[in-house]
């Protein structure tokens, strides 16, 4: 099943995309991703609803998509996740030790600094060092605290892409990330979310791939995460309880433009496209701030 939010008609809905259709989902039951998750057996549940709404599905090209996320729902984010990406943040040309740090970096982002598929990224008019971060997100379905290693994917209900649209010279300025990871409409997640039965167990070996003006930027796989999905998930949990809709970006790889030589990043009129197989395409223009 795909979910997605969206807004038509100038109200928020949640709906399940079919081909190129949405068939839209109850507001009394579903106002948002969140409520579709804590129904019990939600794709069961939802599979009359879904027949009797198909005469009233909307085409995919007459809404506005939004982040699959509601406003109560915590972002989490995991930074340096790649081998390889340490490597480059490093300035290393040889691929980073076969070691890793004793605990994942995490930050939060607010849903405020995330558009929806389709829609622009800003560029923020105080700055041009705009980077991408293609990433795999994982959704939360069922809440959880101090969770195992072993159960940890029980909590999973699906996944999503993410790009973790990053303004570097805020970033860098300080030994904290928060600033340079919370401009206004600078990350994107979509275009919806993926159940967890349509996709590998853990959303593994999924190739990852990010392209900028299609030219390829970034790719690899989600097999080369420095700390798999359950450890993260375990992680997490060890200080906050995990609740339904909460999101998981789960770090990018390699292949940034900040590291490159020279540089290379986000312009006004730029296409960034972040793709992961079997779960489909986020894309977004960059518009200048006014």
């Amino acid at each position: 099943m795909r979910l997605v939010c969206f807004e038509c008609d100038g109200r928020k809905k949640i709906g399940v995309r079919v081909d190129q259709k949405i068939i839209p989902l109850a507001a009394h039951r579903a106002a948002t991703i969140e409520d579709v998750l804590k129904i019990p057996n939600f794709q069961s549940a939802l599979a009359g609803e879904i027949a009797a709404g198909a005469p009233d599905a909307i085409a995919l090209t007459d809404v506005k998509l939004l982040p699959p996320v509601g406003p109560a729902n915590r972002i989490f984010c995991v930074g340096l996740n790649y081998y390889e990406h340490v490597a480059e943040t490093q300035g290393s040309d040889e691929p980073a030790p076969p070691q890793k740090p004793p605990a994942p970096t995490i930050f939060l982002r607010v849903l405020s600094s995330f558009v929806g598929d389709g829609l622009p990224l800003q560029l923020p008019s105080i700055s041009d060092k705009f980077d991408w971060e293609g990433e795999l997100v994982a959704v939360i379905g069922r809440p959880g605290y101090r969770i195992s290693v072993e159960r940890a994917l029980d909590h999973v209900a699906g996944y999503s892409i993410g790009n973790d649209g990053s303004i570097r010279d805020w970033q860098l300025a300080s030994t904290q990330w928060t600033m340079g990871k919370n401009f206004d409409k600078s990350g994107s997640i979509g275009p919806e979310i993926v159940t967890a039965d349509e996709l590998p167990f853990g959303a593994r070996g999924l190739r990852i791939q990010t392209r900028l003006n299609g030219k390829v930027m970034q790719e690899d796989t989600t097999d080369n995460m420095m700390f798999d999905l359950p450890t993260l998930i375990a992680y997490l949990s060890q200080a906050v309880k995990l609740e339904t809709g909460d999101l998981i970006l789960t770090g990018t790889p390699s292949g940034i433009g900040i590291t490159r030589k020279p540089p290379v990043l986000m312009a006004a009129e730029d296409i960034c496209e972040v793709e992961i197989e079997q779960i489909g395409v986020l894309r977004n223009r960059i518009e200048r701030e006014l």
